[in-house]
């Protein structure tokens, strides 16, 4: 079978995107709530962040954070889809999403885009304005993700910065000392995420070369997986910087053997030429999250 007749187009609805009528789940896919790997990926960083620097008895600011991280992911995806339906459409993957098909305008998209952020002021206003001032200062970084691709080779450690800004975020909404503790926890979470995007890009390599878009499946060629272990063990390392910083004993790495491991066992079973394991693996990082926030958990509240 050709690889690109394995990749599950993003056009492909499930679960209850799939019950709405036709408009709405047009709506609904520009924003990838069927997809909610992308949410997760996006609430594990500020979690991370606020359980670290001590936030046990803030469940209510974590679940403000995941309200927030399904807003912006969904705000950040219409305006990636507004930003590059020229190149959705020369994609196998991406060619049937809704603005890039036509199904949806760009216009109505904006507005759809409006009411997302619209969903992230509120949580917004929930943190203290020192966290609101960091959660800001990610703007810039996103807005100018989309173009990434067009003028670097190295997209994704683009992505690594704005999708794991949650860490400084949560960090900062209970406290504003130990900044050395959440600069080698959100440095650790940018290598992570490059890690893992580098793995979900294995799935357009032939798409992005034909386009003309970069990469780092494609810039790291026959070298993927070295190159997404070597990102992971620089992840695992800065993490335990962090731990180590924040709680100088040996116990306290413990936590984090789980996520390391983990992260090995991805390596190990990736098979970057083949779409349907990518994704798989890709997909784990929802674990991998889940793992670093227990560890962060424990440590910060020892």
């Amino acid at each position: 079978m050709n690889p690109a007749d394995q990749i599950v187009p993003d056009s492909q609805h499930k679960g209850l995107v799939a019950a709405l009528p036709a408009p709405l789940r047009d709506y609904a896919q520009l924003a990838r709530l069927d997809r909610p790997i992308g949410w997760w990926l996006l609430f594990w960083p500020c979690a991370w962040g606020l359980l670290l620097a001590g936030g046990e008895a803030r469940w209510d600011l974590l679940l403000w954070f995941l309200l927030g991280s399904i807003a912006m992911r969904g705000a950040g995806c219409v305006y990636n889809d507004i930003v590059d339906a020229d190149i959705d459409r020369q994609v196998a993957r991406t060619a049937l999403r809704p603005v890039a098909s036509g199904r949806v305008s760009k216009r109505a998209a904006w507005v759809w885009l409006v009411l997302l952020c619209g969903l992230g002021l509120i949580v917004l206003l929930q943190l203290r304005w020192e966290a609101q001032v960091v959660a800001l200062g990610s703007l810039a970084l996103v807005a100018a993700y989309p173009f990434m691709k067009r003028i670097t080779r190295f997209p994704q450690a683009w992505l690594g910065l704005v999708f794991t800004w949650g860490v400084p975020v949560g960090w900062i909404a209970l406290r504003s000392d130990r900044l050395e503790v959440m600069a080698a926890l959100y440095l650790g979470a940018v290598l992570w995420c490059i890690g893992y995007d580098t793995i979900y890009a294995c799935q357009d390599r032939e798409d992005d070369a034909s386009v003309g878009i970069g990469s780092s499946a494609l810039t790291l060629g026959k070298h993927v997986k070295a190159g997404v272990g070597a990102f992971y063990a620089g992840a695992a390392v800065l993490w335990c910087a962090a731990f180590w910083l924040l709680r100088p004993d040996w116990i306290a790495l413990l936590a984090l053997l789980p996520a390391a491991l983990h992260l090995g066992w991805q390596v190990l079973k990736l098979e970057d030429h083949d779409a349907d394991n990518a994704l798989a693996r890709f997909r784990a990082n929802r674990t991998t999250g889940l793992l670093v926030a227990l560890a962060c958990w424990v440590v910060g509240n020892a």
